[in-house]
């Protein structure tokens, strides 16, 4: 199976602070991947570096065989954790401002999926509700033909009908031949989708497995076995009585 994304020994400071500590992980082609974590553990900063937004303290990354750059961001398609499009533009002004910014992208499959929603092409962002912005966004990231799709928590923040949505859209909506990476906290919304899990915990991998395999050795969901990972204990290792 080939490796789409290689990373060796990466670490990131923030002065003192080491929000990624020595991350090794290899991650094929083809699968849906789960980055799992509570806040604070590395997500976010990690999809930053693949994405080229952010430069490792030490270590190296490979996407597609190359380093991060000019020609891994083209075959790169980010969902950031915040919106960041103007409230003037319009839906058409994104389709074209992608259009214009992005070889891959399919102006004609991200107008259909607008349609399909009710989402009119002369609406200003500033006028949606927070729902629709979400979906908007989705549609964008996911029109693109893209290796790797690294979306940082897509399903935050929005109702239950919208994530199932996100979800489906994420599924219907890539390559069998590219990798998507979702970076979240809500295990149990997104397992269904996942091929394979990465748990993250302050900064380093405890975790890489496949989600076949966790349940069939485990005979547990992904969810519970984060929970298990992830448990807080206090002061003194015990819960009181």
């Amino acid at each position: 199976m080939n490796e789409l994304v290689v990373c060796s020994g990466v670490t990131k400071m923030y002065d003192a602070v080491k929000a990624l500590d020595g991350v090794e992980l290899s991650l094929p082609s083809g699968r849906i991947i789960g980055l799992l974590g509570p806040n604070g553990s590395g997500k976010t900063t990690l999809i930053k570096i693949l994405t080229g937004l952010l430069c490792p303290s030490a270590g190296t990354v490979l996407i597609d065989g190359k380093p991060v750059g000019p020609q891994t961001k083209a075959v790169v398609s980010y969902l950031p954790d915040r919106m960041y499009y103007a409230g003037w533009m319009k839906t058409r002004d994104l389709i074209d401002l992608f259009a214009d910014f992005y070889a891959d992208f399919r102006a004609e499959r991200a107008e259909a999926m607008c349609q399909a929603l009710g989402i009119g092409l002369n609406v200003k962002v500033k006028t949606m509700s927070k729902g629709t912005k979400e979906k908007l966004q989705l549609i964008l990231v996911m029109s693109r033909e893209a290796k790797l799709y690294l979306l940082d928590e897509p399903i935050a923040g929005v109702d239950p009908a919208a994530r199932e949505f996100i979800l489906r859209t994420i599924l219907t909506n890539y390559s069998p031949e590219s990798t998507v990476m979702i970076s979240t906290h809500l295990i149990a919304d997104v397992e269904p989708v996942l091929d394979e899990v990465v748990f993250l915990k302050e900064g380093r991998v405890v975790r890489h497995d496949s989600v076949d395999h966790i349940r069939e050795t485990e005979g547990k969901s992904v969810d519970a076995v984060f929970r298990e990972i992830f448990r807080a204990v206090p002061m003194g290792g015990v819960w009181p009585c």
